[in-house]
């Protein structure tokens, strides 16, 4: 691979929440790479080391709800070292230190305005911006980073009645960013997009996987997207056999992994590691046909 994954930890201002967003940034760099840990996980980075010289497409992955960045650390380190910039931000109030919008309309609208804010925020920054290729970026996203993504590529939401204050179902329409030029979903959750016409904003290619044994987001919610896309020849989808919904998340580690934490768990005879391997090719390969 030609370069190193560098890595770098930023604030970006959520302009929604008005919050910051602890973001993970993985970049090609020449910088040499060293085993460093990084909250539970040892990782090889080169942290805070010289980005390379672009033109780099950017990669925004949205976590799961209650989830956190670094679970997908081996995707971004190899779309790093494959010359792409990967800003893995934290979703206020949806992630694993503080859950409080989970099963609320104000985490539907949140979610894709912050994929928005951290697009401004790449674009503009003094380091990262002039390596950018300039107004090209896509979106992965898991279980309801897969919502995320559809939504600020302009899929119009509706939040269930039991997610409001008023008990009443609202609309949560978003406008699609110009500068997604592609998607990729896994194991997305797409329920809110209820309506007809709920997708017919989204029309960049999309490659999609769905996880043949998922109980959190089943395989109607792959219906969504294959039924309701306007362009349906630019879906890519394929069922990942014997997967559960948590198999495209990195390894935890030796004392996190065990039945009573069910993020580490895969179903009997799933290879997860052999698995993210395959995936990481399959996500690149797409991503550098499209951005």
């Amino acid at each position: 691979m030609p370069w190193s994954a560098g890595y770098r930890s930023v604030d970006v201002l959520d302009e929604h929440t008005g919050t910051r967003s602890d973001t993970s940034v993985f970049y090609p760099s020449d910088a040499p790479e060293e085993a460093v840990t990084l909250g539970r996980y040892v990782l090889d980075v080169a942290v805070d080391g010289a980005p390379a010289h672009g033109p780099f497409p950017l990669v925004v992955i949205s976590h799961g709800g209650g989830g956190t960045p670094l679970v997908y650390r081996l995707l971004a380190q190899h779309l790093a070292r494959n010359g792409f910039v990967v800003a893995v931000p934290t979703h206020p109030f949806n992630n694993v230190r503080d859950n409080a919008w989970q099963g609320r309309v104000e985490n539907l609208r949140a979610r894709p305005a912050l994929i928005h804010s951290v697009l401004d925020w790449s674009f503009a920054d003094a380091e990262f911006g002039p390596i950018l290729k300039p107004g090209v970026a896509a979106v992965v996203g898991h279980s309801m980073g897969g919502y995320s993504a559809l939504a600020a590529a302009g899929g119009v939401a509706t939040a269930f009645p039991r997610e409001t204050a008023n008990g009443e179902a609202v609309e949560v329409s978003v406008e699609p960013d110009p500068r997604i030029k592609a998607l990729v979903l896994l194991a997305p959750a797409t329920v809110w997009f209820s309506g007809e016409d709920a997708l017919r904003r989204v029309t960049v290619p999309v490659l999609m996987l769905s996880a043949e044994h998922d109980e959190l987001t089943p395989a109607k919610h792959g219906r969504v997207v294959a039924d309701r896309l306007p362009q349906k020849e630019k879906l890519l989808q394929r069922v990942v056999r014997n997967a559960g919904h948590y198999s495209f998340l990195g390894p935890f580690p030796e004392a996190l992994t065990k039945p009573s934490f069910p993020p580490s768990q895969d179903p009997p005879g799933f290879d997860r590691v052999r698995f993210l391997a395959e995936l990481n090719l399959e996500v690149t390969e797409f991503l550098k046909r499209h951005v």
